[in-house]
């Protein structure tokens, strides 16, 4: 992203009470208020450094999202960091073009933007550092910037405070650990914590990003961090003042292996270097829950670029998990079946290489397995072999396991038990996942995390958890709610469970999550064994078989916050379709202008007569023919949800 000087024209750099031209007004790079407009003029931003306390403040369609909300930075020592500070100058930059991402949910990232660099002078602690403002279409984007010290090259810290005032009528949509959605006001944000993930993590009413905002006033707001790097995770918590205010982990999520509270790892503080940028607080903003989906690209297009260099081997596609109890024929059985149904991996599971405990040794495959005929089998198909691995594993050999996993000609690995929120821990994930990708190999990472883009800096990071998951059967209420929060911010590992007893929802539903849930290594068919497919009636499979991974547009046709959920993508010349309701009974008439010239056949893959559980609904397939001017009714069961496939005729 190469800046240029043309925002000179378009960028409107105002003093606190100039009322003169922005072109005049751009010149005076010594303001202390700041506008920033979208390249399509709908979104607004000010950087407000004439108080006591910078601020910045959001408007789209000239609708406050954004109320005035302090920024500034959290000494070690307990003072704020910003506060009595004066600016000291200002260098307003334009990006310019669009970004190719190695996966995504598009092929082409729009990075078209504007921004204003404050520097900042905090006299009393004889610091200098910029605050960054920067705009795109539909996001606002806030980082600060360590300049100067008086002595030495680091800053201790031990907290931020970037706080989000909504409007009062914003109701929230936000989850904790692995927790259900919590919808809330501000002021009541508390989303219910899980007891075996919480309990290692820091105690309090705090909630994970990303949020999704219903301003309740027409306008859609979307919390996010981008670019996390070398820097504690996020939370958000309600601040006393009104709205929300950041919270830095200081206990890692999902953490075991220490005694008692007295020994839990706690970091109050961490250090920053001079010249380190922290990660971005991101704001999206639209006129519609579904407009939020197409936004997409911003936390991605806001973090470092490719840092792996020729990442061409990257691949992404669906996996499939070998179930226990493992044993080198039933393994050659589950690649035959992958084979059979167009899957790209398979992955070993927990207890590949031991009993799960301390003293497993990933290294060695237990007497049952011979993991290298697996192997071998599976690459003379061109199918990929995962294996799971545990953090105390990756802590203790690293560099080893690496060269001998590549050795082995394994694939990637999926990474349990991570721990995520300290400054080490993000430090140690980031080397985990370079080192596989320096090796050659993709990387799922499990438990309590959350994505911030690391994914655009090493594209070996395929997928991520950090939800409750398919694997959890939730209700249908969840899986709505779902598409409109996490996937938004980045892949989400959530192993799709087809046709399962426990299933809240159709069979046609489960189909369609394949769209509506993001993933670039998708897990399919959970709790499954190839016996249970095997010679057996099951044409919907067929939709599986074709569903992509990756896509090169995404389109949100419809849909409401709990309410339900409408989402095209395509890959190649093929648009694929995933609709979702929630417990209620839905039909929706679809505009399908999406599709352009030409006309299409829609394979579609329908709930059919209700039945009780709803996991017991048939699935209907129907192909007809339509165009952009067709309208399409889909008739969806409570609990149900269709997902259709159009080709070109």
């Amino acid at each position: 992203m190469k800046p240029t000087r043309r925002d000179m024209v378009a960028l409107a750099v105002m003093s606190g009470a100039a009322t003169g031209g922005a072109a005049n007004a751009a010149i005076d790079r010594g303001a202390r208020v700041h506008m920033l407009v979208s390249p399509d003029g709908r979104l607004k931003a000010t950087l407000d450094a004439s108080g006591a306390t910078p601020k910045w403040s959001v408007v789209y369609d000239d609708k406050p999202l954004l109320l005035p909300s302090e920024l500034g930075l959290w000494l070690a020592e307990g003072r704020l960091l910003g506060e009595g500070a004066k600016a000291a100058g200002a260098a307003p930059e334009t990006f310019e073009g669009h970004w190719t991402p190695v996966f995504g949910q598009a092929s082409r990232y729009d990075q078209s933007g504007r921004q204003i660099t404050l520097h900042m002078v905090d006299a009393k602690a004889g610091v200098r550092f910029d605050i960054v403002l920067r705009i795109l279409n539909g996001a606002v984007a806030v980082r600060y910037v360590l300049t100067g010290l008086p002595k030495g090259d680091k800053l201790s810290l031990m907290g931020e405070r970037t706080r989000f005032r909504f409007p009062d009528t914003a109701r929230l949509y936000a989850s904790r650990d692995e927790g259900d959605i919590h919808v809330s006001t501000q002021a009541a944000l508390a989303p219910l914590e899980h007891p075996d993930l919480t309990g290692s993590s820091d105690k309090g009413p705090y909630a994970d990003l990303p949020i999704t905002v219903d301003a309740g006033n027409g306008v859609f707001g979307f919390m996010a961090e981008s670019d996390r790097l070398h820097y504690p995770r996020c939370m958000a918590r309600a601040h006393e003042q009104g709205g929300l205010v950041t919270y830095l982990m200081r206990y890692p999520g999902r953490a075991t292996g220490w005694g008692g509270e007295d020994d839990t790892p706690q970091e109050p503080t961490f250090e920053i270097a001079v010249g380190q940028k922290t990660p971005w607080r991101v704001l999206l903003a639209a006129d519609s829950a579904k407009g939020l989906i197409e936004l997409h690209h911003v936390v991605p297009t806001l973090a470092t670029p490719n840092q792996l260099g020729d990442v061409s081997w990257v691949k992404p596609g669906h996996a499939f998990r070998i179930m226990k109890p493992y044993s080198t024929d039933a393994s050659l059985r589950a690649v035959d079946f992958a084979q059979a149904r167009k899957i790209g991996y398979v992955l070993f599971d927990a207890h590949w290489y031991g009993d799960g405990t301390d003293a497993s040794d990933p290294t060695a495959p237990i007497a049952a397995l011979d993991l290298q005929r697996v192997i071998d089998y599976a690459r003379a198909r061109n199918i990929g072999v995962l294996v799971y691995i545990d953090r105390v594993a990756v802590t203790k050999a690293l560099s080893e396991m690496c060269r001998l996993y590549q050795r082995w000609g394994l694939a990637g690995v999926k990474l349990g038990f991570m721990w995520e929120g300290r400054q080490s821990d993000v430090d140690f994930i980031t080397k985990v996942v370079r080192a596989f990708g320096e090796h050659g190999m993709v990387v799922n990472l499990h438990d309590n995390l959350r994505p911030a883009g690391l994914e655009r800096t090493l594209p070996n990071y395929l997928t991520l958890e950090g939800v409750k998951g398919n694997e959890q059967f939730p209700a249908a209420r969840h899986h709505v709610n779902l598409a409109f929060t996490r996937p938004i911010a980045g892949p989400i590992d959530y192993t799709i469970c087809y046709a399962q007893e426990r299933n809240q929802t159709t069979n046609a539903h489960q189909l369609a999550l394949a769209v509506t849930c993001y993933s670039p290594l998708t897990l399919l068919y959970w709790y499954d064994k190839p016996e249970k497919y095997e010679g057996k009636p099951w044409p919907e499979l067929e939709w599986f078989d074709a569903c992509a991974t990756t896509w090169d547009e995404t389109r949100a046709i419809a849909g409401e916050l709990g309410e339900y959920v409408v989402i095209a993508r395509r890959k190649g010349e093929t648009w694929y379709l995933g609709a979702l309701t929630n417990e209620m009974e839905r039909r929706l008439d679809l505009d399908l202008g999406f599709l352009g010239q030409g006309r299409w056949t829609a394979v579609r893959y329908k709930d059919g007569d209700l039945a009780r559980p709803a996991n017991r609904t048939r699935v209907v397939i129907e192909r007809q023919t339509v165009d952009a001017k067709s309208r399409l009714r889909l008739q969806l069961n409570a609990a149900g949800g269709q997902a259709i496939r159009f080709e070109p005729a």
